[in-house]
């Protein structure tokens, strides 16, 4: 390679990073495979090009692409034993608004997740309930519910959320039609929406939601103001959110603009 060629080809990497930076501030997160379809290079090429803005400290890469690196803007996704010791007062305050509102009869979704677990352990004393999950440890706690007849998604384990996910999964809520889903989220930004980790959940959670007359977020306000790399549904689509009164009046004005129902917990 001659000297010009190294020098173009060197002009030409730092002129596609310096385009993925402005693409990561305009977005929030990129994804390989759009990236290397909109460059036209490997998607070896384009991960070697985050691995260098990571260690720039200008991304965190995560599954399928990457996150822009900006205090308070992008979430790290815990283990679901650590996710449980935090702000559990806040969610049982949660969940018995949430239980509040299922009645018998009714048929609902719990998501995978903390909060939805403690929904789960207040439905204990609940009857004729129709509850599907892909949560592991969500379907543990209703193991000795009787008046819940109990539906699992099945597919693939992941340990990490411990939740099932796949084309099984999927197909499992196909033929089914809920009253409410009680979706858990582990980011959402008024703008960008409800957003997840995980390319697989955040995919079987849009079934969910196709299939669901009534979509509930349940969240506590760490969550707000924050960016997933998968983007689950728009911020409008949610019917209803049940979220503590520590949540910023931006972000409760936002909500309420765009149509969603609040309602608003204290631990």
């Amino acid at each position: 390679m001659s000297s010009t060629e190294f020098s173009a080809d060197k002009r030409s990497t730092s002129e596609r990073r310096e385009q993925i930076i402005q693409r990561l501030r305009q977005q929030g997160s990129v994804q390989v495979n759009d990236l290397s379809a909109l460059f036209g290079v490997s998607t070896v090429t384009i991960r070697n090009d985050l691995a260098f803005l990571e260690k720039q400290g200008i991304a965190v890469r995560a599954y399928g692409g990457a996150l822009i690196c900006e205090p308070g803007t992008f979430t790290v996704e815990p283990s679901v034993e650590d996710k449980s010791s935090l702000n559990t007062a806040i969610k049982r305050s949660i969940a018995r608004a949430a239980s509040a509102l299922i009645k018998p009869g009714h048929r609902i979704i719990l998501d995978s997740g903390t909060t939805t677990y403690e929904i789960a352990r207040m439905l204990r004393q609940h009857t004729d309930i129709i509850a599907m999950t892909n949560g592991m440890n969500v379907a543990n706690a209703l193991l000795e519910a009787e008046g819940i007849e109990l539906l699992m998604t099945g597919g693939h384990l992941r340990r990490q959320s411990q939740s099932f996910y796949g084309d099984q999964a999927e197909q499992a809520l196909q033929n089914y039609h809920f009253d409410m889903l009680f979706l858990g989220v582990d980011a959402i930004d008024l703008e960008r929406g409800v957003s997840t980790h995980n390319e697989d959940e955040a995919r079987l959670n849009r079934r969910m939601c196709e299939v669901a007359e009534q979509i509930i977020v349940v969240t506590d306000s760490s969550k707000f103001n924050r960016s997933s790399l998968h983007k689950i549904i728009d911020t409008q689509r949610i019917d209803m959110i049940i979220v503590d009164d520590g949540i910023s009046t931006e972000s409760l004005e936002g909500l309420r603009k765009s149509g969603v129902e609040v309602v608003l917990v204290t631990a």
